[in-house]
This record gives structure tokens, C-alpha cells and sequence, in this order.
């Protein structure tokens, strides 16, 4: 069941950070899970040692490892934006 909810709110987090960055339109559902977990990735290893919680990929479903997953999905979404276009939207 844990999975179920780790692919979900990836998702919804991926989708979220997707129409911050706008890039939406670019993505579909699949792509928008793999940004919300990955970004959590990034989230745990850039973010969460100086906030001091953990992300979705740890099982910690808090509003502070939210937070945290959802700005590593937009750090991702810059990177990608950067490496694409030149440009960070």
C-alpha cells in the first residue's frame, strides 16, 4: 500500500513542480511521476540533511518531506529546463 501512495503523491508532486516550471504541456502522467520521485531523490540528497526530515522515498509523508520532495522536483525540472533549452525557466 505504501508504494500506491509513493507513486501518487509523486505524481501529484511531479505534476505540481511541472506546472510552476511550465512545462506541463511537455509532460504527461508517466513523466510527471518520475519528476515528483526523482526529485525527491534530489530533494534527499541536496535538501533534507540541512532541513533535517526525509521525502516520500524514505516513507515520511510530512508536510516538511512534501515541501522537501516538491523543491527537489523543481530543481529537476531546472536542471532538465537548463540542459534543453541554455535557459532556466
Amino acid at each position: 500500500m505504501n508504494f500506491i501512495i509513493w507513486i501518487v503523491i509523486g505524481g501529484v508532486l511531479g505534476w505540481l513542480a511541472s506546472i510552476v516550471m511550465k512545462t506541463d504541456a511537455q509532460q504527461g502522467m508517466i513523466l510527471n511521476v518520475v519528476v515528483g520521485v526523482v526529485g525527491a531523490l534530489v530533494g534527499g540528497w541536496l535538501l533534507a540533511p540541512m532541513v533535517g526530515t526525509g521525502t516520500i522515498n524514505q516513507g515520511d509523508f510530512s508536510i516538511a518531506a512534501l515541501v522537501v520532495s516538491f523543491v527537489g522536483a523543481l530543481v529537476l525540472l531546472a536542471i532538465v529546463n537548463l540542459l534543453r533549452r541554455g535557459t532556466p525557466r
